[in-house]
């Protein structure tokens, strides 16, 4: 199976309805998105029903494919797949960091958040 935890699945929130899947013995990449119109042309396959939400569902049941998703055939980037387990610890706040997602700053090896990019701010007190 995949899970986060072992590399095998990868989740970046790009704001996007968008998955890419690889086969990694063979190099191959395919990107499939929800189509953007995928909406719109679902009241013509579900013109009889009155609820919105219900014509959606029963639309995407029986729409083909392609007005459903965008599929791509795409080249990841190098080094994306890379998987060498290297784990280097931040030396602002001793939090571990693995798989080389570390940042170099003044000769130090820091975490993300330490180095700048946070997404979250401490809180204080109670």
């Amino acid at each position: 199976g995949v899970s986060l935890g072992k590399r095998t699945l990868k989740h970046l929130d790009y704001g996007k309805m968008a998955a890419t899947f690889v086969d990694v013995a063979g190099g191959t990449a395919v990107r499939v998105s929800a189509r953007d119109d995928a909406r719109a042309l679902a009241a013509l396959y579900a013109a009889g029903e009155s609820d919105p939400r219900r014509a959606q569902t029963v639309a995407y049941r029986v729409m083909p494919e392609r007005d459903l998703l965008r599929i791509e055939p795409v080249v990841l980037e190098p080094g994306w797949l890379e998987r060498r387990r290297v784990r280097v610890f931040c030396q602002q706040c001793g939090e571990g960091i693995n798989y080389q997602r570390e940042v170099r700053a003044d000769g130090r090896t820091l975490c993300r958040p330490c180095s700048g990019e946070r997404y979250y701010t401490q809180r204080r007190g109670p």
